[in-house]
């Protein structure tokens, strides 16, 4: 009960609705007794009396439980099903919450399709929780405890009868089957997670696959996946049928024993002939409960797997920091920095030391994989270095709130998203406040000024070109205004003369502020300050072009081979 501690919680924030759906769905089940046991009463008088009178207060005593019946069960439901979709906004909003200040690191623990499988197919499964675990114990247990405290008044024998019963239904059975499912451990939740994290990897890779002709061995692992799930959807239904069909024997072997012990005393003289319809009907009522029992088990598994898994992304402590990064082109600091990734055994960056000056540009250089962009999301606080530390102006970004970081530093990385819309609402994430002007002087410094402001942009800009969608992250960046530059490729699409262009007006309009440009381009690196080597996440060289030219090391070496493969 440990991972639902959260959810029972929040659901106990809707105290009156559900406190009025366990008052009317106890006085609905006493209501549907009392018309069985009027029922059983009344077919057992007209055997015996006359009297119409009779007859007729019990035929219209049966009507009145009917109706009674009826409105109660619609009353139950309403406020039942209002505390549950109100509890699930709730939990929404507590999940949602918690897992803002863990973006966008989370990206690195989970797939994205099995992200979205717990956001929302977990929380969905959570609606069970009120109308299918906690409520119907409680409902049922106060209509068979009524009928015992009835029935004792007539018989103690035939009460102990449906006492016991109403404990096996009611306490054990539900018991044992969620212990044996938990030991079972149907995983519905874990194979849905998978099926849902390969459909998207499918949709996303759905081109590359069709290229490369790796859509059919694709297409069986999705459909092996999906098979996967489908069986463990199949033995929860055939679990759930075991249950049902044992509740429900339970459910007559009790209400056989109520009929056998009345028969006897009737036989013995100890009970009146006119009772034991009624008393056995009473019986019939009470157990014809307990049928939502029977999913109990499996909802109550269900609705636990649904929370820890909704826990495992939520686990981790945000970060609490509150300091604020100093304004304008800070100085950079970073002192033995070493970082790996998640369940990644090596390092992605080793040990590596240098120090920024203020109003510097700087390129970070060196091979794919060589620690170039893990370098930048440390950064960017996005990641948290395994040692070492980072200082901008000689505060410790460790203690700097990651919102009050950001908000500093005009950053364009290597896939930036652009949502669906126009060109102008899409720059306008970087600068609400920019006008029409603003906007269109960006555009142009970014050579994009064929764009209009209201030519419209698709998904992820998908109606435009790498290039373009490179320069209009950079139009952003323009936009946003700050002192402090990281750019990761930001125009490794984009023509060398338009990017050396771009670069031109960049340094020129902003002489003052701080770069720290990441690249793979080994041209047009003569006017930097500083030049940072990187290679298997360590910083291997470290210089101005010049003094790494003469050097003859390694960057020297790439130095040649790109002007031989360029030659």
């Amino acid at each position: 009960m440990g991972e639902l501690k959260t959810v029972f919680w929040l659901t106990l924030k809707e105290k009156r609705d559900v406190a009025l759906a366990v008052v009317f769905g106890f006085l609905a089940g006493l209501a549907g007794v009392a018309l069985l046991g009027a029922s059983g009463y009344l077919i057992s008088k007209a055997a015996l009396t006359a009297q119409m009178t009779t007859l007729v207060v019990m035929a219209a005593s049966l009507k009145l439980f009917g109706f009674a019946s009826a409105l109660a069960r619609y009353a139950e439901r309403l406020f039942s099903h209002r505390a549950t979709f109100t509890m699930l906004g709730h939990l929404r909003s507590n999940f949602f919450e918690r897992l803002a200040p863990l973006a966008p690191g989370i990206f690195q623990r989970h797939q994205s399709g099995d992200l979205l499988s717990r956001i929302v197919g977990d929380v969905e499964s959570l609606q069970n929780f009120l109308l299918r675990v906690l409520y119907p114990p409680i409902v049922v247990g106060m209509v068979l405890v009524a009928t015992v405290f009835f029935t004792s008044f007539y018989s103690l024998p035939m009460a102990l009868a449906i006492f016991v019963g109403a404990i096996l239904v009611v306490v054990v059975l539900p018991a044992f089957f969620a212990l044996r499912r938990r030991k079972k451990t149907h995983a519905t939740g874990q194979t849905r997670g998978a099926f849902s994290a390969q459909s998207a990897e499918f949709l996303y890779g759905f081109k590359d696959l069709k290229i490369h002709l790796a859509l059919d061995q694709k297409s069986a692992a999705l459909q092996e996946s999906a098979r996967r799930y489908e069986e463990a959807q199949q033995n929860e239904g055939l679990e759930e049928n075991r249950v049902q069909s044992l509740n429900a024997l339970v459910a007559f072997l009790a209400s056989f024993f109520v009929l056998a012990t009345g028969a006897y005393l009737v036989s013995v003289g100890q009970l009146s002939g006119l009772y034991l319809a009624m008393l056995v009907m009473v019986s019939l009522g009470a157990f014809e409960n307990v049928g939502p029992l029977a999913a109990l088990p499996a909802y109550y598994e269900e609705s636990r797997i649904a929370a820890r898994r909704l826990d495992e992304v939520v686990a981790e402590e945000p970060d609490q920091s509150t300091g604020d990064m100093p304004e304008g082109a800070v100085d950079i600091e970073v002192d033995h920095l070493s970082y790996r990734y998640p369940n990644d055994g090596r390092l992605a960056l080793e040990e590596i030391s240098f120090r920024l000056p203020k109003g510097s540009k700087t390129a970070i250089v060196g091979p794919s994989g060589s620690g170039k962009s893990t370098l930048l999301q440390l950064l960017l606080k996005t990641a948290e270095p395994e040692s070492g530390s980072i200082r901008f102006g000689g505060e410790a970004l460790s203690h700097m709130a990651p919102e009050n970081v950001w908000q500093r530093m005009n950053v364009v990385l290597q896939e930036n998203h652009f949502f669906s819309g126009t060109i102008e609402s899409n720059l306008h994430i970087a600068n609400g406040q920019a006008d029409a002007g603003q906007l269109r002087e960006a555009l142009e410094l970014v050579r994009l000024g064929h764009l209009e402001l209201a030519a419209p942009v698709s998904e992820k800009g998908r109606n435009l070109s790498g290039g373009e969608k490179q320069r209009l992250a950079m139009a952003r960046a323009f936009l946003k205004g700050e002192r402090l530059w990281l750019l990761d490729e930001p125009f490794s699409s984009v023509d060398g003369v338009t990017a050396q262009s771009i670069y031109s007006e960049l340094f020129a309009r902003h002489p003052e502020d701080t770069f720290v440009i990441i690249s793979h381009d080994l041209s047009r690196l003569e006017d930097m300050d500083r030049i940072l080597v990187l290679e298997n996440g360590r910083l291997i060289e470290q210089g101005t072009y010049r003094e790494l030219m003469e050097r003859r090391g390694y960057f020297y070496g790439l130095k040649k081979i790109e002007e031989e493969v360029f030659a």
